[in-house]
């Protein structure tokens, strides 16, 4: 069985293309929590995984229209690892979520909470929603 479930918050705008025969395709990257903080890690933070999402047809569109950087989701789907030849020669691999729900955990116009990702966190303080403290736009990393 392939299916993964993801909550996260959006790292960027979501982008929206259409193939050659009109079909939409939509993707962003979700930064998703660690549960438990990495052992290498002097500051003792938690981590996230940049996980990038591929969402496709009339779902593509709804997330384009209505998905904003910040905003906190939840995706089901199932994992795809492709590859292409790269301008080089060498052979890529991409490892991605194509998904088949998209849920929007909060409302459009709203601010992302303090403690969750693209949203300032107070000085070290417990993060509210339970997902880990909030990354400073300039440390993630697209």
């Amino acid at each position: 069985m392939n299916k993964a479930i993801l909550i996260g918050r959006l790292t960027r705008d979501p982008e929206v293309r259409y193939t050659q025969s009109g079909t939409a395709v939509c993707t962003f990257t979700l930064a998703v929590d660690r549960r438990f903080a990495r052992k290498d890690a002097n500051d003792g933070q938690p981590t996230a995984d940049f996980i990038p999402i591929v969402v496709w047809s009339k779902l593509a569109e709804i997330c384009g229209n209505n998905l904003v950087k910040g905003r906190r989701i939840s995706v089901e789907g199932r994992i795809q690892v492709r590859s292409y030849d790269a301008q080089d020669g060498t052979k890529r691999y991409v490892t991605e979520i194509v998904a088949s729900e998209v849920e929007f955990l909060d409302s459009k116009g709203a601010a992302p909470q303090a403690g969750g990702f693209g949203a300032p966190a107070p000085a070290p303080a417990a993060p509210s929603d339970g997902f880990g403290p909030s990354i400073p736009d300039e440390e993630i990393p697209f």
